[in-house]
């Protein structure tokens, strides 16, 4: 006879579930506490348990339905504070963020673009491009505009138009606004335009591109 049709009374029985199944895939503390009763029920009469084993199972009984309380408290606080996260983040519309960085890369043979907040109107001005060492690389003249967010193009040259070598290079602008007064910018400063959240990530809008909330190093009033 296969080994397979061979039955036992404390296999379908005391689980409620067919041999060999386990629903749930990890046993819990009801699963324990039944384990436990019918231990109890199907225990020697003329050797029953140790009173001490008894209470050993059901102290570990209890760390168990601790542990799962707890656990399930963790998770509420996490949706919590992941919530409060997601609310303190659309508050922050309007405001500015710093990226921490004036500086974009230069691959070879790239022309990189990067987008440039203006807090106020330009009547004239020069963005300037420089190498680590802040030395002038490069620089490009301002049209008057209104203030906001604009987009530019650097085409990897030199002031004599010749191609510099890769690297990071830092980019900031000199200008005069429409009454007259200096001012100053660069890139990696900008205004917090909307908020998305996308897959469990926070994602904000800074210039013409989403950006995850962890990489903005300050927050301020603009």
């Amino acid at each position: 006879m296969p080994i397979n049709s061979v039955t036992t009374p404390t296999s379908t029985n005391l689980l409620d579930a067919p041999a060999g199944t386990n629903p749930n895939g990890i046993l819990g503390k009801d699963d324990f506490l039944k384990l436990l009763l019918t231990e109890l029920r199907y225990q020697d009469p003329t050797a029953p348990m140790d009173s001490e084993k008894i209470l050993s199972q059901t102290s570990q009984l209890s760390a168990l339905e601790a542990s799962e309380n707890t656990n399930k408290a963790l998770e509420t606080l996490a949706t919590s504070l992941g919530n409060n996260l997601q609310f303190s983040t659309i508050a922050a519309i309007g405001k500015m963020a710093d990226l921490g960085s004036d500086q974009i890369a230069l691959d070879k043979d790239s022309e990189p673009s990067f987008d440039m907040f203006f807090p106020t109107d330009v009547a004239s001005g020069t963005i300037n491009i420089t190498d680590k060492d802040g030395n002038a690389i490069q620089s490009i003249s301002l049209e008057p505009s209104a203030e906001g967010v604009f987009n530019f193009t650097w085409n990897g040259k030199d002031s004599l138009g010749d191609r510099v070598k890769e690297g990071f290079y830092s980019i900031n602008a000199t200008y005069t606004d429409s009454q007259g007064n200096a001012q100053e910018t660069r890139i990696g400063a900008y205004p917090i335009e909307s908020v998305r959240f996308d897959g469990g990530e926070t994602l904000v809008k800074l210039g013409g591109a989403y950006v995850p909330f962890e990489s903005i190093k300050e927050i301020y009033e603009r």
